[in-house]
């Protein structure tokens, strides 16, 4: 990796976590495409959908309440009652992903612990949930390094790959609720 990849990796501000995740290696083929992916389940794809859908339209409603705040209001009512649809619906997919594990998230990539021994510069498909809100991702990531810990247990660092704008922002936007959050917990914390 040059000194210019190490610089930009370190750009991003990373953060202690607990996500769902799952990866799964991506064949020669899918490596190269540059298509999006798409998963095999459709209570996934309904999720991170609407969480796309809610980013790219909260400037529609920046709008609408500039100029009617009461239809402003019932957009709100109803996409709250639409995250909680997501919340449920995310509840469901964390059985299927399996319990939420401890990783080190940025903007850029993602590290976690695996059993498995992943090859350096292989490229992966991650599917995270994001807690509190239940943001469902789907993206595409190369392994930077696989580092032995203990017997089958590897730390497996990932870079992503063609993020979408929408994807990165809704990753950025994550990240500030939670140093938010550690920030507010440090505050109230007795000295």
């Amino acid at each position: 990796m040059s000194i210019q990849d190490e610089d930009d990796r370190r750009e991003y501000y990373r953060i202690d976590d607990t996500i769902a995740l799952e990866f799964t290696p991506l064949s020669g083929a899918e490596a190269l495409a540059s298509d999006e992916l798409h998963d095999s389940s459709p209570l996934f794809n309904l999720l991170s959908e609407l969480h796309l859908l809610d980013f790219e339209s909260q400037h529609l409603l920046r709008h609408i309440s500039e100029r009617d705040r009461t239809l402003a209001n019932y957009l709100k009512v109803i996409n709250k009652r639409i995250d909680l649809l997501g919340q449920a619906v995310a509840q469901s997919l964390l059985r299927d992903i399996g319990t939420p594990r401890r990783v080190c998230l940025s903007e850029g990539g993602v590290s976690f612990t695996s059993s498995q021994n992943l090859a350096i510069d292989s490229h992966l498909a991650i599917k995270i949930v994001l807690m509190p809100q239940a943001l469902g991702l789907l993206l595409r990531a190369k392994v930077i390094h696989c580092q032995a810990l203990a017997e089958q247990q590897f730390e497996i660092g990932t870079e992503f790959e063609a993020l979408t704008d929408a994807q990165r922002q809704l990753l950025a936007r994550h990240i500030l609720q939670r140093q938010a959050l550690e920030r507010r917990q440090a505050r109230e914390q007795p000295k």
